[in-house]
């Protein structure tokens, strides 16, 4: 299992075990890798990726790859750029695509790296943008391509002939390259990827399975004693699992010691007085055993010594397998293989292993090692055909089943982002799609389905509260494409009918609540867009039925009354205010009350008189409106108001205002305390109308 990325310095052994390879002898690697990294996780995770087809090569830097990428080498020349370690990748792929242009430039980036990587090597030479820590099938898939880039270079450039140039790195999918290695575009991005790998994988199962988890020796007398078996491309599963291969299984020591048979025997009986059945390494029970009978096969004492032994081991392997220590239960497992070979219980157990690991590895989720894992079972004929149809048949469908949940949460993502249809290959529909093909009946897939369906109706009712009727019909089509019942749409109906309502509704208040504000102002029907009367219009057009409309009324209709009182005793038409205030349900006998109380009486002064009679008690000047001081405006506002039988000021109505608005409610508060010396009829204090022009003009 890949380790946590470190920058530690690097270790010779793990260097050479990057660079190892688990073929034969007699293969030779395809290709020279020269890695620039100081990590040994990462060379440990490289190795194991490539199995043998190329020799891996660490170096610290641009310049000593550079002395490692030479164009007379006998194999093709790649370089593994490890991202972690570079500081700058674009300068340093620049570097070596022009002092090595025969090199294939491969690059590994930590996940969350991985597309800005992408970004700055865009337009270079560099073959593919690969995930760190490395998933080995992923790596497997795209190394073929890799080897046979690089042996063309190397042939070009042998011959003299000019190198054909690698196409351009790009974030598309060239045919010429693995689907999976490129997948990454710059419009799906993460997400594609995630999809594509999950479709890939299932055409990589058929390649097998790792077989570095059973071939890597422990220790070199082990390696030298049994010849590792041919690397095998690792086993399918889902692309979301975190690792594409198992940790190494654990392995019998399989050295001799060299001696005399007696001597051997007498060193056997002892461990096993001493009960060193298989540890120390180098110095128990089983490889006395084994050595003597190496010596001498036909020796009673050794093959019986190795019975007995195997019979310890077979009951560490009962009780590590009860325990769930599967560890233990593996190596137990291998040196009952190294003791007795041939003893008819290595099937059982072998089998009973294997079935506990898969177990385990189901419960944990970690389809991809369960596919490895039963694919080596397979190469090993340690399960029989019944229990790997059985085991096949579980993971196949697990990983469906993981395959329908990445393509459901896409949908939910993609809904989330408003991608209900564009992209055409990365939209909520586009996903839909793929689950309603491959897995009809899923839950998830009726889910998802029925989640688009509700997003493109929720649109449709947008569209439709816009008054936008194309694209209501577009997205109340795009519902229906998707599978909408006549239910969706009649439900969809009766959304849009509350909807409305609940529209008007909120339109109705904020008109009420605007008249109020403007009736407070003295702002009864001026300006003509923004007074109290046209905001009550407009509420009585938006919702006829608002429980406000009937209180604003009636105050709009009281306030026009008095106002056109005013204006009939200053001895002028009020004839729009009457006809506004009937509009707006002012009784007609109130109406009729105002028009008399404003003729003049006989023998009495009309309202000129009195008012010029008016003597002020008390003025006080307007508060200059801060906003208009600070931006220089000045005006003035004309003002009718009512001065009482003991000199107060009432009903102060706003007759014209420059500019509309800004000075009116100081103009009335100013006003509404002056004083005056009540005017006397026949010895008698009475009403008198009178008007003002209050002006703001900047100190000086």
């Amino acid at each position: 299992m890949p380790s946590a990325a470190s920058r530690s310095s690097r270790n010779p052994a793990a260097a050479a075990a990057a660079g190892a390879s688990d073929t034969p002898a007699s293969t030779q690697p395809a290709v020279d890798v020269t890695a620039i990294t100081s990590r040994d996780d990462f060379l440990l995770e490289l190795g194991q990726a490539l199995g043998g087809q190329a020799s891996i090569r660490p170096v610290d830097s641009v310049d000593a790859a550079l002395e490692s990428l030479a164009p007379t080498a006998r194999r093709g020349q790649v370089l593994v750029l490890d991202a972690l370690d570079v500081n700058d990748v674009r300068p340093t792929v620049d570097a070596v695509q022009g002092s090595a242009p025969q090199a294939v430039i491969l690059v590994f980036a930590a996940e969350a790296l991985e597309r800005q990587v992408a970004a700055a090597v865009k337009g270079s030479k560099v073959f593919a943008v690969l995930p760190s820590p490395i998933d080995g099938r992923k790596t497997q898939a795209v190394f073929a391509g890799v080897i046979e880039e690089a042996t063309a270079r190397r042939k070009s450039a042998g011959t003299g002939a000019a190198a054909a140039p690698a196409a351009d790195f790009t974030l598309g999918t060239p045919s010429a390259r693995s689907a999976e290695a490129l997948a990454l575009d710059e419009r799906g991005g993460r997400s594609r990827l995630l999809l594509i790998a999950a479709l890939v994988v299932a055409a990589l199962a058929i390649a097998g399975g790792a077989a570095w988890y059973y071939t890597r020796p422990a220790s070199p007398a082990a390696a030298a004693a049994a010849p590792a078996a041919a690397p095998e491309a690792p086993a399918a599963a889902p692309a979301a699992a975190p690792e594409a291969t198992l940790a190494a299984a654990p392995t019998a020591d399989l050295s001799i010691v060299q001696g005399k048979v007696d001597e051997l025997l007498e060193k056997a009986r002892l461990a096993m007085r001493e009960r060193r059945y298989t540890e120390p390494a180098g110095d128990n029970a089983l490889i006395y055993y084994r050595s003597a009978v190496a010596a001498n096969a036909s020796n009673g004492e050794a093959r019986d010594g190795l019975e007995r032994v195997a019979g310890v081991i077979a009951g560490r392997f009962d009780e590590a397998l009860n325990a769930g220590h599967l560890d233990d239960a593996a190596q137990s497992f291998a040196n009952f293989k190294a003791a007795v070979p041939d003893d008819p219980r290595v099937a059982d157990l072998g089998a009973r292993l294997v079935t506990a690991q898969l177990t385990k590895q189901l419960a944990d989720g970690n389809l991809e090692r369960a596919a490895t894992l039963l694919h080596q079972a397979q190469q090993a004929g340690t399960l029989p055909a019944e229990q790997l149809a059985k085991w096949q048949k579980e993971i196949g469908r697990r990983q469906d089943d993981v395959r329908v949940q990445r393509l459901a949460a896409l949908v939910d993502d993609r809904i989330r982002d408003g991608k209900l249809t564009d992209p055409a290959d990365d939209s909520a529909r586009f996903y839909v799609h793929q689950l309603a093909t491959s897995a009809p009946g899923n839950p998830n897939t009726q889910r998802a389905e029925h989640d688009l369906i509700a997003a493109c109706l929720h649109k449709a009712r947008d569209a439709a509260l816009a008054k936008n009727t194309a694209e209501q019909d577009r997205w109340l089509n795009e519902a229906r494409t998707a599978g909408a019942t006549p239910a969706d749409l009649s439900g969809f109906q009766h959304d849009l009918v509350s909807a409305r309502a609940k529209a008007a509704q909120a339109d109705g208040e904020r008109f009420a609540q605007l008249s109020r504000e403007r009736l407070r102002d003295g702002r009864l029907t001026d300006p003509a867009q923004d007074s109290a009367a046209f905001y009550l219009t407009q509420l009585q057009s938006a919702d006829p039925d608002n429980a406000a409309l009937i209180p604003v009324s009636r105050d709009l209709a009281k306030a026009l009354l008095e106002r056109a009182r005013a204006t009939l005793q200053a001895g002028k038409s009020a004839d729009q205010d009457l006809a506004a205030a009937r509009r707006f349900g002012a009784d007609p006998k109130d109406i009729a009350s105002v028009q008399q109380a404003a003729a003049p009486k006989a023998g009495s002064p009309d309202p000129a008189t009195l008012a010029a009679r008016l003597k002020p008690l008390k003025t006080v000047p307007p508060d200059y409106p801060q906003n208009a001081l600070d931006h220089r405006v000045t005006g003035s506002v004309m003002l009718s108001f009512t001065v009482d039988a003991k000199g107060e000021t009432r009903d102060v109505q706003v007759l014209q205002s420059t500019p509309p608005g800004t000075f009116d409610r100081a103009a009335v508060a100013a006003v509404k305390r002056w004083r005056y010396q009540p005017v006397l009829v026949n010895g008698t204090p009475v009403e008198v109308p009178a008007r003002t022009l209050v002006r703001f003009e900047l100190p000086k």
